[in-house]
């Protein structure tokens, strides 16, 4: 057979940018226009600030109407171009803090794309799987060799739940792809974010018969989501005891994994799960949230559920990132054990393990590392206060246009602060935040599937398919196509000799 027979090259459809209107997400798919800019309106500190600007727009509306009325409610104006400088200059330093975590989280996931394509490419083209004389053998190492490009998938979907506070494998995206890994009890490295409860995943225990009593232990915290758990719940309520027992041992000696059965895994949690907006995130009944909540009421809103994480994330939660590259380690180990591949290989997949490594510990550095609050509080001070101060000191000349520039001055000032307070931590769901589902799922997952789709192609094939007939020409356009065939016929003087013309 020569090398043309049965073998065609194909141009198989690639990522493509398709274009956009929202300006928010540019990976977001189209919507019709009304759409669109409704979700760019409430992606601005507009929607953010819009009670902070009717407060300060009444407060001048207020020293208008008392000064229309003879009241001399009036300062001088003398601090007002010194103190505005100053204000500016530290608002736009605090701004500019807040944009740098948004750009180091930005590079940190380019990262993780990098090295996952890295050792994606390594394991499959350079790990040896194809010249083992043994078919057991041979299967052994295929059954390997995508396992770990599936836990390469599952790093980076794990990452984005561990980042947004989101515990446990029990979502679409991510059960299915470590299921089945004895579960190291790491503690985590970020305070959770969303909604959790404490009490255990209620699904039914199922351990496949025979299932080793290896080190493993359980990732059972989850969101609570009474809506979408009630029936599930109710259903589940026998096995609490197990599950109880099970955490009640998990100290002492090693457990088996709750996993699911397959009729069960319809109640795994969604890929995303943005909390809803409610009343109380609204101001002013977002101010009774944090009472209210220490109280013990189950407020609903996206503020209530952060700080009802905050007080229940007591207990030590599952550093899932982590334990996936524990498992890719041990994976480079075992090549290493069998002497199968080259040193630059290992050393190829060493070095993008520890770059996933070292861009999770970055993430976790910009969450654990907030704005100080003596900082943050100072400046809403001055602000306030600089706002406060500011109809009182261009009545004299502005009249009632004082009104609208005041709520002017003040949209500047505090859309800044609420924008900054938002960037800062780009890893959640708000409108500005980074789409981590787009990295996850439309370049990581779709990339490793196109890796594996096929065997890694064979260059004897490939170079010498009959449409290589432009291999050396200098004009693609009026030079003769030749293909590598002809040329090898012709020897490798030819070759040199058209090089050199």
């Amino acid at each position: 057979m020569g090398y043309e027979d049965g073998f065609k090259l194909s141009r198989v459809g690639t990522l493509s940018h398709k274009g956009f209107k929202t300006v928010q997400d540019p990976y977001a798919g189209r919507r019709k226009t009304g759409a669109s800019f409704l979700s760019a309106l409430l992606a601005t500190a507009l929607f953010r600030c819009w009670h902070i600007l009717i407060f300060f727009g009444a407060w001048a509306t207020l020293v208008t109407v008392l000064n229309v009325q003879g009241h001399k409610v009036q300062i001088a104006s003398t601090l007002l171009t010194v103190v505005g400088t100053v204000l500016g200059f530290v608002i736009s330093y605090r701004t500019t803090s807040a944009f740098e975590r948004y750009t180091e989280g930005r590079r940190l996931w380019s990262q993780i794309v990098l090295a996952s394509r890295t050792f994606a490419r390594t394991v499959w083209f350079h790990i040896p799987g194809s010249g083992y004389t043994s078919k057991l053998l041979k299967s052994k190492a295929m059954v390997e060799k995508k396992t770990v490009i599936n836990l390469i998938e599952a790093f980076s979907v794990a990452v984005k739940h561990y980042l947004r506070g989101e515990d446990g494998i029990y979502y679409e995206d991510l059960y299915y792809l470590v299921k089945f890994l004895p579960a190291y009890t790491l503690p985590t490295g970020i305070p959770s974010n969303v909604d959790l409860i404490e009490e255990p995943v209620t699904s039914e225990i199922h351990s496949p018969p025979g299932s080793p009593t290896s080190a493993t232990s359980f990732h059972h915290r989850h969101p609570s989501d009474a809506s979408r758990n009630h029936t599930f719940l109710t259903q589940r309520r026998s096995a609490e005891k197990i599950v109880s027992d099970a955490k009640s041992t998990m100290s002492e000696e090693p457990v088996e994994r709750v996993i699911l059965r397959k009729a069960d895994e319809v109640f795994l949690f969604p890929a995303k799960m943005p909390p809803k907006y409610h009343l109380f995130d609204l101001f002013p009944f977002s101010l009774l949230v944090r009472v209210l909540t220490k109280r013990g009421k189950e407020l609903k809103g996206k503020k209530a559920a952060r700080l009802r994480a905050k007080m229940r994330n007591k207990a030590v939660s599952h550093n899932l990132p982590l334990e996936i590259s524990l498992y890719l380690s041990s994976y480079i180990a075992a090549l290493q054990a069998r002497k199968i591949n080259e040193v630059p290989t290992t050393n190829t997949l060493l070095l993008a393990l520890n770059q996933l490594t070292e861009a999770l510990t970055g993430l976790e550095r910009i969450l654990t590392t907030p704005i100080p609050f003596s900082y943050s509080f100072h400046l809403w001070a001055v602000a306030i206060i600089y706002i406060l101060a500011l109809p009182l000191q261009i009545w004299s000349t502005m009249k009632w246009a004082t009104i609208p520039a005041t709520i002017i001055l003040a949209f500047m000032f505090f859309g800044f602060l609420v924008a900054g307070e938002e960037i800062e931590n780009p890893f959640g769901y708000d409108k500005n935040d980074l789409n981590l589902d787009h990295f996850t799922h439309n370049i990581i997952r779709n990339e490793l599937r196109a890796i594996t789709s096929t065997p890694p192609p064979d260059i004897a094939r490939w170079a010498f398919v009959p449409e290589n007939d432009l291999l050396f020409a200098s004009d693609v356009h009026n030079d003769e196509r030749v293909t590598p065939q002809e040329w090898v016929s012709r020897g490798y003087a030819q070759m040199q000799h058209t090089l050199m013309i």
